[in-house]
């Protein structure tokens, strides 16, 4: 994987407050009395998502930390400047820290809101110019600390006057773009999501929907696109993410897919950005094998506020993961940098805003050694080391026992091992590897028992490995006093988990009522503790011990039927799982909805996507 300091190349880029040295000219977007320049971008890319300040205040109790809260920006009134300048603030904070420990670009949303149209709704271009204005602001201090700015952008997004009209999205995306990149030289490029759409909390005046369905269809859009690009030279960082939808819907993983939305594609201004593994941002997953295939730049996607993890809210130590992964890509000569998510992802309460607040220790120290890791090829133990230095913690091996604890704990509790390591897929996705516990959801149920119980063999060992876990949370305590780091999240930690054993113990042996009886008492007793208004957002725990109506034999066949241990699709998925089951599916939520859970319809774009 190549280093930073490798190569060096050129694109627009602007920043009002740089020094003059290291300018090559200077030029003036239209309408602009302000000095704009170009300046040296590094072709090594080492990106951070930079939303964190655009949540401050933000009320709204479960968040979608997917996009930048747009209705929450106030665009008018006496609450603009207030709100924009703590923006502003908190960015030059951002801006600071993660420059000085090496990032060299960030991302933010999008070019949606800031991309003018005279086709879009006279009340929807007026919000627009306020977003130029302000986001403008906001890249120049981003740009003050050297950082190149990226904008996100999902294909396609539209507006009700914009879909009446008709139009073909992939001509009016790059003629969009063409005019976009002309007045504003500051962005660096454009990160391109084409396998999810917006959650349906999402209200706004722009609806983004999946348009490519075939790989065809994307492998055209790319080529359309890609020359606009090239004449602006900016770069274009297409995602892989899919949620599983159309035919499509398998190019994270799939390498037949992946060489079809390829082909043909060698141009300098594309970078390729894949997640780690073949799903979500999980543990035991094996390194996605499309990084060594095609001559495509590619960059690699890392979370550091784990969402399926605690979002932060306590240690989630991905050291070791993460280490493996850089050392396998170490033999990948296309893979060019990695993108990091310290604030991005999930639909939860808790909102700790790395670099921003002072109260995302665990965040920012994942960060760091993430960085280190991938950019320098240091090793876990030093990386820590080096952070237990800069923070000033009184003791260095104490953080590293610590996080090496952390780990186990999550490998063993959070996760059922011998579960998470099968390799299982479902249609077009990979099952995530974790079955009873979904962003801030516990799910404590006798449907989840039941399919536990199939996947695992060795219940005892499970049982085990939760009383290992406890014992080690005990320890982290003391470890945590210990290298001066926050041992209230390991007590919250502690608590949350020790419901996680519960229901382990619950899911692999008895399931009597007494069984039962401690299961709601520990609940009841978690939510005294952490009480919905209080400081500390919890944890949601789902209880059900209703008994599925399925005799064993016949959930054996189903779960055969429909779940394959092998990438390739078998002749039954072609016929049943691809086809026959999107049509059921389609009839029982129009005229059965109560029979899908209201988890699975409502949280992100509903499990509908995967039917498709």
């Amino acid at each position: 994987m190549r280093h930073l300091c490798q190569r060096i190349v050129c694109y627009d880029i602007v920043s009002p407050a740089l020094p003059s040295h290291g300018v090559r000219d200077k030029i003036v977007a239209p309408g602009s009395t302000l000095p704009r320049y170009r300046m040296p971008v590094p072709d090594a890319l080492y990106l951070i998502d930079a939303i964190g300040p655009f949540f401050r205040g933000y009320a709204r109790r479960t968040i979608n930390w997917s996009k930048i809260p747009f209705e929450h920006l106030q665009l008018d009134g006496p609450g603009r400047e207030p709100q924009w300048a703590q923006i502003r603030e908190d960015l030059g904070t951002f801006a600071r820290q993660v420059s000085e420990i090496g990032f060299n670009a960030v991302s933010l949303d999008d070019v949606t809101h800031l991309a003018d149209h005279e086709w879009y709704e006279p009340e929807v271009r007026a919000k627009i110019a306020v977003y130029r204005e302000e986001f403008s602001r906001c890249f120049e201090v981003l740009q003050a600390s050297g950082l190149a700015v990226y904008l996100t952008m999902d294909y396609f997004s539209s507006t009700a006057a914009l879909r009446s009209r008709k139009v073909k999205p992939d001509v009016f995306v790059r003629d969009l773009l063409d005019t976009f990149f002309t007045e504003f030289p500051q962005v660096a490029g454009v990160i391109i999501r084409i396998g999810e759409s917006d959650g349906r909390d999402v209200k706004d005046d722009f609806q983004s929907q999946l348009w490519l369905k075939q790989p065809a269809q994307a492998n055209a859009f790319l080529k359309l696109l890609l020359p606009v690009f090239e004449k602006h030279r900016r770069k274009l960082v297409f995602r892989t993410w899919t949620v599983g939808a159309y035919r499509i819907g398998d190019l994270m993983w799939h390498r037949g897919t992946f060489a079809k939305v390829l082909d043909g594609l060698e141009s300098n201004a594309l970078i390729v950005s894949m997640k780690y593994g073949e799903s979500d941002f999980f543990r035991y997953l094996p390194l996605n094998q499309n990084f060594f295939r095609t001559k495509v730049a590619k960059i690699i996607e890392l979370q550091t506020r784990r969402e399926y993890e605690g979002c932060g809210e306590y240690p989630s130590f991905v050291g070791w993961e993460y280490e493996r992964y850089a050392q396998e890509l170490r033999h990948a000569e296309t893979v060019v940098g990695c993108m990091v998510w310290c604030q991005t992802g999930g639909w939860v309460p808790f909102r700790r805003l790395a670099y921003v607040d002072g109260t995302a220790v665990w965040t920012e120290l994942n960060t760091f050694v993430t960085l280190r890791l991938f950019k320098d090829g240091a090793l876990v133990e030093d990386a820590v080391h080096e952070y237990a230095q800069r923070t000033h913690c009184p003791d260095g091996r104490a953080m590293v026992e610590l996080l090496r604890l952390s780990d186990e704990v999550i490998r063993d509790l959070l996760y059922v091992e011998e579960f998470a390591r099968q390799k299982l897929f479902f249609r077009r996705v990979r099952i995530p590897p974790v079955l009873h516990v979904y962003w801030h959801n516990i799910f404590v149920s006798h449907s989840v028992r039941r399919m536990l119980r199939y996947f695992v063999q060795d219940p005892e060992g499970c049982l085990r490995a939760a009383t290992r876990s406890l014992e080690r949370l005990g320890q982290m305590k003391s470890l945590a006093a210990q290298a001066g780091l926050p041992v209230a999240d390991i007590e919250y930690m502690e608590d949350t988990f020790r419901l996680l054993a519960l229901a382990r113990e619950y899911s692999f042996g008895n399931d009597d009522e007494a069984m039962m009886d401690r299961v709601r008492a520990a609940k009841k007793a978690y939510k005294a503790k952490y009480p919905k208004n209080g400081p500390r957002y919890r944890y949601r725990v789902k209880l059900d011990f209703s008994p599925l109506l399925l005799q064993p034999r016949y959930l054996r066949w189903g779960l055969k039927l429909l779940f394959r241990s092998q990438r390739g699709y078998r002749l039954v998925d072609r016929l049943i799982t691809l086809h026959l089951l999107s049509m059921i599916y389609r009839v029982i939520s129009r005229r059965r909805p109560h029979w899908v859970p209201a988890f699975a319809r409502e949280s992100a774009m509903g499990v509908d996507a995967v039917f498709r």
